[in-house]
């Protein structure tokens, strides 16, 4: 499977989705809230945001210790519970999942309860999910999949993020 960048299509998607006055949940996986440039913006516009990263800074699971990826997965599958509890009694529209890929990828998020959470959703609920390394059961579930793929990154000749660019 071809690299995939997915999380600007869910970003995109958002916009318009508020804009017709649906509600939305916007869970960030891996980014912390405050190393996040978009978050503000969301919240002035009243989308709901949750980050399960680090306060003010990104998660990345490839550099994470086991005994770190053992106590993220503990928490982020918990946290799945939580996220379909609160679908159900909000009534959002649309739920965002942003970055649940790598999570995924990485094992820090159970592939079945995800999958569970997906099939067990209200009928009227919109799911995005985004970031690369999407799974081919994720993909056979899901409607619609697009695929940014990176051809060339500052990242990838050692320049960390800009603020407000990439972050």
């Amino acid at each position: 499977m071809q690299e995939q960048r997915n999380s600007l299509r869910g970003k995109n998607n958002r916009i318009p989705a508020r804009g017709r006055g649906l509600r939305i949940l916007f869970v960030q996986f891996l980014k912390g809230k405050e190393g996040s440039g978009e978050i503000p913006l969301l919240e002035d516009v009243g989308i709901k945001v949750v980050c399960k990263g680090e306060k003010d800074r990104w998660i990345f699971p490839d550099r994470l210790k086991e005994e770190e990826k053992k106590k993220i997965r503990l928490e982020w599958n918990h946290f799945l519970d939580e996220i379909s509890c609160q679908v159900r009694e909000e009534k959002y529209d649309l739920v965002i999942l942003d970055e649940i890929n790598v999570a995924l990828y990485y094992k820090l998020i159970d592939k079945n309860k995800l999958i569970d959470f997906i099939k067990k959703k209200p009928t009227s609920l919109e799911i995005i999910l985004t970031g690369r390394h999407a799974s081919p059961e994720l993909i056979e579930l899901a409607h619609l999949v697009s695929e940014i793929k990176s051809i060339k990154h500052p990242f990838d000749a050692g320049i960390e993020g800009r603020r407000g660019i990439e972050y």
